[in-house]
């Protein structure tokens, strides 16, 4: 028997391999397929089962791929109705993988459908649980995304669905059973996630806070569904993806996104087609020479979710900049999130824009000492703060302004683009989006602070926390 998490850390998310005899099965793969048929090669196995452990929202899952090139079955709990043939299995039904069996235990509340697989080892024993978003190590799924497909499921009755699904089907197991959730700290699916990404089952009765044995089913609801922000605008956009199927291969995709563009035919479907230039270089490469309407959202942080929180049109065409070598990860990690119209990228990157005689832009940047200088001779800097606003409220420095990045779009309207604005997060990343953005859209007197607040933080500036922030929410 064997066990493998495929952890991909940008999305915070854990698909598994599991092999015996000879049979193996992935659970909840994302859009790629050739790293899960690749394993299964290493072990001369067959991929007999996909196993889904529901509609997922913060990624497209690659099951239906999957499925094709291998002829794998694709599973779901009770009550799933997917648009696409699959295999809907009734609670408690066993699935023999070799030596193993799987039984499958319905354990609504994260979703509707939402299912944990319980592995039978070769003993007979039952030895690990597949949670996919009902239970994380140290937290729980968050039960408000499908409040938006049926009026009556609100967050709390799918909270005490959940509170009903962890007494009745996960807490009796054995405490010496391995837990294997779908995601880990990072994550929009909960709130409260540890970073390890295993645990027995015994731990977590003990440290999670909502397996407490004496919690009653209303103080769980409430504790739950609390603190809960807006999820990213992408999320039921894939939601529906996952349900209704119909979507093009990745490989597809892939060819299509990792078209070489010379400078001309570059700017020729940028024109043509409207489309976005996202630059996914590293936040220190950026500002100082990118393409005068780019978009920086770097591959070497949360690129895909930052995407799919700023760019609202999933159908967007997107054109690329890449480092050489990266335009195909960039463009799988698009469409892990659904956003499959890339149309290619620039070859030869800046120094080919350059070269053809085409005009290149730049972000002014201070580091924090100099920055410190400016704001202790000028009191009435405009600085932003583009960090969430529990990071703000957490601590901030004195005078700054709240203006989360996660609603630029929505806030950008209250700036004033005749003034000068200092804008920092926590270490630059988010404010080299924030000032990209800002810049395309006309603002131009900005000034990024290298650092962020980890660097700001080490400075003699005063800093605060207050109860209602000042704040662009």
């Amino acid at each position: 028997m064997k066990i493998e998490q495929i952890y991909t850390g940008c999305l915070a998310e854990a698909a598994y391999y599991i092999e015996s005899e000879g049979e193996a099965m992935i659970i909840d793969p994302l859009r790629e397929t050739k790293p899960y048929i690749d394993r299964a090669a290493q072990d001369n196995a067959k991929i007999k089962y996909i196993l889904e452990t529901h509609f997922h929202a913060d990624f497209v899952s690659g099951h239906l791929d999957l499925s094709a090139k291998t002829g794998a079955t694709i599973v779901f709990g009770p009550t799933a109705a997917p648009g696409y043939h699959a295999h809907v299995a009734t609670d408690g039904e066993i699935l023999v993988l070799g030596k193993l069996k799987i039984k499958v235990l319905h354990t609504p509340g994260h979703t509707m459908e939402s299912t944990t697989y319980l592995l039978i080892d070769e003993n007979g024993k039952e030895s690990a649980i597949f949670t996919g978003d009902t239970l994380f190590i140290g937290d729980v799924g968050r039960p408000d995304l499908v409040q938006k497909v049926k009026k009556e499921i609100t967050p709390e009755f799918l909270a005490g669905q959940l509170f009903d699904s962890l007494r009745n089907k996960i807490m009796p197991l054995s405490d010496d059973i391995i837990v294997f959730p779908g995601h880990g700290a990072g994550s929009a699916c909960g709130k409260n996630m540890s970073k390890e990404t295993t645990d027995t089952l015994g731990n977590q009765k003990k440290y999670n806070y909502a397996l407490r044995a004496d919690m009653t089913r209303d103080e769980f609801i409430k504790e739950v569904t609390e603190g809960l922000v807006a999820p990213p605008q992408y999320f039921p956009h894939n939601v529906i993806m996952n349900v209704t199927g119909g979507l093009n291969s990745i490989d597809q995709i892939i060819r299509k996104g990792t078209t070489a563009l010379d400078p001309g035919q570059f700017q020729l479907v940028w024109e043509a087609e409207e489309a976005i230039v996202i630059d996914t270089r590293n936040k220190n490469q950026f500002p100082k020479e990118f393409l005068p309407g780019a978009i920086f959202i770097g591959l070497d942080d949360n690129f895909a979710p930052w995407v799919g929180t700023l760019v609202t049109e999933l159908k967007q065409p997107i054109l690329l900049i890449t480092e050489e070598g990266k335009e195909e990860e960039a463009v799988i990690r698009l469409a892990r999130v659904g956003y499959d119209n890339t149309l290619g990228y620039l070859k030869g990157g800046i120094a080919a824009w350059k070269a053809a005689g085409l005009p290149t832009d730049q972000i002014e940047e201070i580091d924090a000492d100099s920055f410190v200088r400016m704001y202790e001779k000028y009191k009435e800097l405009q600085v932003l703060d583009v960090r969430r606003e529990s990071e703000y409220t957490s601590q901030h420095i004195e005078g700054t302004m709240s203006f989360p990045l996660d609603f630029i779009n929505s806030n950008m309207s209250m700036l004033d683009k005749n003034n000068t604005y200092y804008i920092h997060c926590a270490g630059g990343y988010r404010s080299m989006i924030t000032a990209s953005i800002l810049k395309a859209r006309g603002f131009h007197k900005l000034i990024n602070i290298q650092g962020g607040f980890a660097a700001l933080s080490k400075t003699a500036l005063p800093k605060s926390t207050y109860e209602a922030p000042k704040t662009m929410l």
